[in-house]
C-alpha cells in the first residue's frame, strides 16, 4: 500500500516586509520606524555598542537581549494601524524608539 500526502497550503511566508534597526551609542537608529499596517515583519536589529542591549516592547509583547556586536531577528505582526513604542531596557534614558505601522 502506498501512501501519498498532498500540501494543499500556499507557500509558507515568514515575513511580508523586512525592516533594520541599528543600536549605535545606546540610541536605535531610526529612531521612528514606519512600516505597513497589516503586514508581517521581520525586524532585525544590530547592536553595534560593545555593551549588550534589550529589545523591548509592551505593546508588540516583545522582550529580546541583544549581544553586544551581534544581531537578532524579531518576528512581529500582522499589525493594525498605530504606533509602537520600544525601548532598551539597559539604556532606557537614551534607547527609546517607536514602531509606526501605516
Amino acid at each position: 500500500m502506498t501512501l501519498a500526502l498532498v500540501c494543499l497550503a500556499g507557500p509558507v511566508r515568514a515575513a511580508d516586509i523586512e525592516a533594520k534597526l541599528t543600536i549605535r551609542d545606546h540610541k536605535f537608529e531610526p529612531a521612528q520606524l514606519t512600516v505597513p499596517a497589516g503586514a508581517k515583519i521581520r525586524l532585525s536589529i544590530e547592536n553595534q555598542d560593545a555593551t549588550p542591549e534589550e529589545f523591548e516592547s509592551h505593546e508588540l509583547n516583545r522582550e529580546k537581549i541583544v549581544v553586544g556586536n551581534g544581531t537578532i531577528t524579531v518576528f512581529i505582526g500582522p499589525l493594525d494601524a498605530g504606533r509602537y513604542p520600544f525601548f532598551g531596557d539597559f539604556h532606557q534614558e537614551t534607547a527609546q524608539g517607536v514602531l509606526v505601522a501605516q
